[in-house]
């Protein structure tokens, strides 16, 4: 377990050292999705962040505890479910369903626990009972309101006072509120809105309660990371930490307020209001998951990432050299001892940079980028004949550092099926025409395998294929 992680903390606006509640133990909460529609890039960059992280510490030597949350109630779910004629529930279970089989495209590591708002009802109500006794709620017609000046600290998170707040907010006017500035911790039932009874009557929580209950439930009350897209910060994390805080009656609820960057498609915000949305699905059925997670790795976590096709494609040409360096080839004659120790160097060389880089705030471009260097030598080792234990012990370590990135070095399966020996027949008989000087020739097979997906890499030892 290294001393030396420095962790970008939100709140302080700074690196600082980490340090957990408990030795050797990490309690990590991540704000999850909210199941009303088809998970898109924005949703997947996030997950692949803090799944790089959760690895890395157990990397590391920590014992992690990862939470994630469902907001499966919510005013678009009970809109979209109206709209549609249908439960509520069944479409969150359909959504959440999808969800898995998409995180497990993209290779991340599954949560501890995975609390749903709809199954946590009572510790929500525990909770909002616990703030009204101590003065922090009210209640009003069946609705509950948080007192937001009953707690001093309110907006240290985003770094904003509450005059600043009051008059540069879009507030409903309700004139039942204490204050314009109070949000809600429990609603009174609608018609036509799934209800649970509470001792304000029939009604459903509000958005920001239900984090604040499951950690309280599911972590024991205070966590070591807090984490979510950088749009949660507020409204979302500064009253969480407002109402978990008043609750618990100390501080801090989190240790460490970890945001990632937004997804940007063409410069702009990706929005499902302005309908510049590409979802996870379209990216998996292309086959390009592993390919995404790389993109996403290849930008610091706290910048923002643009997304575009040619974007992906890139990280999928990378992912080809990294596989490359990783395959078992056949060996070209060996020289004896030659580049045992470049490869010993570059093993050393490349360890030294992958931790530095990660223990930088999770430096995963500086890590990805010293990868990048050492499956060059690889490569080139293996060329020239290098000795073959060597080179498998650099390839080992090289699938190492990819795998503590949640990034998957083995040979996509192919689609070549049946057409495999043909393809066989295709590039020997292509090696024979270069063999000739016929370069047009074996060009013209060359290119149009390619347009059928086979990709050929001329090596030293020989022409390989592979489908693309």
């Amino acid at each position: 377990m290294t001393s030396n992680l420095q962790i970008y903390d939100t709140l302080q606006r700074k690196k600082v050292p980490f340090e957990t509640i408990e030795p050797g133990k990490v309690r990590m909460y991540i704000c999850g999705v909210t199941p009303y529609s088809n998970a898109h890039v924005g949703h997947g960059m996030s997950v692949i962040v803090f799944d790089m992280i959760k690895r890395y510490l157990t990397e590391r030597g920590y014992q992690v505890r990862h939470a994630q949350n469902f907001t499966d109630i919510d005013d678009k779910i009970i809109a979209r479910a109206n709209k549609e004629e249908i439960d509520p529930a069944k479409l969150t279970e359909a959504l959440i369903a999808e969800w898995h089989d998409e995180m497990k495209a993209l290779n991340v590591l599954p949560a501890d626990v995975y609390p749903q708002a709809t199954l946590e009802i009572p510790n929500m109500i525990e909770m909002i009972e616990g703030l009204i006794a101590n003065g922090h709620a009210y209640e009003v017609a069946g609705d509950v309101y948080f007192r937001v000046r009953s707690f001093p600290e309110y907006g240290k998170l985003s770094h904003r006072n509450l005059d600043d707040l009051l008059a540069g907010a879009r507030i409903d006017v309700d004139e039942r509120k204490d204050d314009p500035l109070d949000f809600a911790l429990w609603k009174a039932a609608k018609p036509g809105e799934p209800w649970w009874e509470s001792p304000w009557g029939r009604g459903r929580p509000g958005w920001h309660i239900e984090c604040s209950a499951m950690c309280s439930h599911h972590l024991g009350g205070v966590v070591d990371i807090h984490g979510g897209g950088s749009d949660l910060i507020f409204p979302h994390h500064e009253n969480e930490i407002a109402q978990s805080e008043a609750y618990l009656g100390k501080a801090p609820f989190a240790r460490y307020w970890v945001h990632n960057g937004l997804v940007q498609l063409g410069g702009d915000k990706m929005s499902k209001s302005i309908g510049n949305i590409v979802n996870l699905r379209d990216i998996t059925a292309r086959g390009l998951a592993n390919a995404f997670r790389l993109m996403v790795l290849q930008s610091h976590y706290r910048a923002p990432l643009t997304f575009l096709d040619e974007g992906l494609q890139a990280a999928e040409n990378g992912l080809d050299r990294l596989r490359a360096a990783a395959r078992s080839d056949e060996p070209v004659p060996p020289v004896a001892g030659k580049l045992t120790d470049e490869l010993a160097a570059a093993v050393r060389d490349t360890t030294k940079r992958f931790y530095n880089a990660m223990d930088d705030d999770f430096d995963s471009p500086s890590a990805i980028a010293a990868l990048f260097d050492f499956a060059r030598t690889i490569n080139r080792a293996k060329a020239e004949g290098a000795d073959t234990d060597a080179v498998e012990t650099a390839q080992n370590w090289l699938r190492h550092f990819a795998g503590v990135l949640g990034l998957d070095l083995d040979e996509p399966e192919t689609s070549a099926g049946d057409a495999a020996p043909f393809i066989d027949l295709l590039v020997a008989l292509r090696r024979d025409l270069r063999a000739e000087k016929q370069w047009a020739l074996a060009d013209k097979i060359r290119t149009e395998l390619l347009e059928l997906g086979i990709t050929i890499e001329d090596q030293a030892n020989g022409s390989i294929w592979r489908a693309s």
